[in-house]
């Protein structure tokens, strides 16, 4: 177990504060330039397509944690209201609402359904944005933890990164075929920066500059599995911060529910690979993505490299973001 010592001396070592200017709110996505971009739209060579999100629905893994609910689905229109509201609206209804959806379905054939959604912003495949995670006091770059009030972050809100739209290399680097797992990590034996070298060499891939690191531990077919969405893991150690500080990395993400094994690894803290990336790199984090397929055809043509498209929603002052990313081989 590391000394909170140890941790702060990591921090240091990693720290990208001031490295792209004192505003800047992009971190490490600084590090996909065109010609990244460019790299990446080449490696189309067969027209798969792999969409890496999950279901938003009530039967994901959100349900375990109290803090967070799974998505609620609410029908607003539908073809019930089409009949009742035709048939009965215009006797019935006093409100402008009614009167106005009645004046829609009355005397023509016109209909429609509607609904909306009820949901945090990280009930499944997410990013974390780099003000979601601080401590301290302070963000990524110095920006005071403060600026992220009741009315969202002021600085480092998940809009920010819109001028990079997260398009880049991906690397996919299977944790479970590398171990010979059957079907996840299990809990207790957490990713270490050499066994991450040892799974480059194993799969023949480079890993360097702008790419998005794509981590396979198996959690999501695992939960298809079991349905168990508080069953612990095995990933990254806090370790592997300074491992991806050093190949400069662009982002990192995983099938799993936070990418970072669950156990410490640092005595009197939590997460500290999060505190690490999103607060002192400038690091995004994926996590719930699904990577089951990707993994697949990957062993299948041996080819873990591809190009990734994953914008997040451009939520105003959001600390993170649903979406539903795409890998392109």
């Amino acid at each position: 177990m590391a000394s909170l010592t140890d941790f702060r001396r990591l921090a240091d070592e990693v720290r990208n504060w001031g490295r792209w200017g004192a505003a800047d709110e992009l971190g490490t996505l600084n590090f996909i330039t065109p010609d990244k971009v460019t790299q990446a739209a080449g490696l189309v060579r067969h027209g798969r397509v792999f969409p890496l999100g999950v279901d938003f629905g009530s039967s994901g893994p959100q349900g375990a944690f109290k803090f967070r609910q799974n998505p609620v689905h609410v029908m607003t229109v539908d073809g019930g209201d089409a009949a009742t509201l035709a048939e009965y609206g215009p006797k019935w209804l006093r409100n402008s609402v009614g009167h106005e959806l009645s004046g829609f379905f009355a005397d023509n054939p016109f209909r429609f359904n509607d609904d909306m959604i009820i949901m945090p912003l990280q009930a499944a495949t997410q990013w974390d944005a780099l003000s979601h995670v601080y401590y301290e006091d302070k963000l990524y770059n110095g920006f005071p933890a403060d600026s992220v009030t009741s009315l969202g972050a002021y600085h480092l809100g998940i809009e920010k990164v819109d001028s990079k739209g997260i398009t880049s290399r991906g690397v996919l680097l299977d944790l479970v075929r590398h171990r010979g797992a059957d079907t996840f990590l299990e809990a207790g034996n957490p990713i270490t920066p050499d066994e991450l070298d040892e799974v480059i060499k194993r799969q023949g891939v480079e890993v360097g500059r702008g790419d998005v690191l794509l981590i396979h531990t198996g959690w999501w077919a695992r939960f298809e599995e079991a349905g168990d969405g508080s069953e612990p893991y095995s990933g990254l150690d806090w370790t592997c911060a300074k491992w991806l500080h050093e190949r400069e990395i662009a982002a990192v993400a995983a099938d799993n529910l936070m990418v970072e094994d669950p156990a410490s690894g640092v005595e009197g803290t939590f997460l500290p690979m999060h505190m690490l990336c999103l607060r002192d790199m400038g690091l995004m984090l994926g996590e719930y993505w699904n990577l089951t397929a990707l993994a697949a055809d990957c062993a299948a043509d041996h080819v873990y490299e591809f190009q990734l498209v994953a914008p997040p929603l451009s939520v105003v002052g959001a600390v993170g973001s649903p979406l539903n990313p795409i890998a392109i081989k």
